[in-house]
């Protein structure tokens, strides 16, 4: 099979304390991946890495064989909902139409045809009626909603989400998790940093487990065993009851 995402001795520091630790692994094309770990086990920072918004000590990332910057309309990223200026003045159909930027062209904007696709990504979503609104308006779920929406917009063959199931409703995550399993059975890739365990067997295909370094990439149910969580969350013996790990 064909790697999507190629990773080899990655070292990524902040103010010369190493976060990431050596992290090698690869991701099939096609593939559901959830990224679990505690708190500040470089989740974040590896993705962030990867894609080269910040920069990394040391190591190889290839996507489809090729360095990100060769390949960026293929990627979409949508980010922690923290990381988002929210008072920002931009309506919904206007963050959408960002991600049809990659494939208009430089100095160019939007017309007939992208803003139609736009509206199309609004619909999966279920926010079409909200197409006007200041973003700032929408409630957490409607948010991240329209960040996919966004990340749909690029037709993307890879989609890395950073905790997009944080701090929202139930009927948004169960619409965001839909989505992401119809773009799987298209062949499309999904990597998500995700830190609800007891809903990973049901979302992923694999997970790869970190804390700094990597402590196992697999399917899920070799990875939610309690040898191996025990060695990301040594302190956490009552987390690993509640996320339902395996003897």
């Amino acid at each position: 099979m064909n790697s999507a995402v190629s990773v080899r001795e990655l070292h990524v520091s902040y103010f010369g304390v190493e976060v990431v630790q050596g992290v090698s692994f690869a991701v099939e094309q096609g593939s559901m991946v959830g990224i679990i770990g505690p708190n500040g086990a470089g989740k974040s920072t590896m993705i962030k890495a990867m894609l080269g918004l910040i920069g990394k000590d040391k190591g190889d990332v290839l996507f489809y064989g090729k360095e990100v910057s060769e390949v960026r309309k293929k990627i979409a990223y949508v980010p922690q909902r923290s990381q988002i200026d929210w008072t920002f003045p931009i309506t919904v159909m206007d963050t959408v139409l960002i991600g049809t930027y990659p494939s208009v062209g430089l100095f160019k904007f939007p017309k007939k045809k992208e803003k139609l696709w736009a509206m199309e990504c609004l619909r999966k979503v279920g926010l079409e009626d909200f197409a006007k609104r200041q973003i700032g308006e929408l409630s957490g779920g409607q948010q991240q909603r329209v960040f996919l929406a966004r990340a749909l917009a690029q037709k993307p063959e890879l989609l890395l989400l950073d905790e997009p199931f944080v701090g929202i409703d139930v009927a948004s995550e169960e619409t965001i998790i839909h989505i992401l399993k119809e773009l799987q059975l298209q062949d499309k890739t999904i990597v998500v940093v995700h830190h609800d365990l007891s809903k990973a067997n049901a979302y992923f295909d694999q997970l790869l487990l970190l804390n700094k370094e990597l402590i196992k990439f697999g399917a899920v149910d070799e990875v939610l065993n309690r040898e191996v969580m025990s060695k990301a969350y040594a302190h956490q013996l009552q987390f690993l009851e509640k996320a339902e790990v395996t003897a």
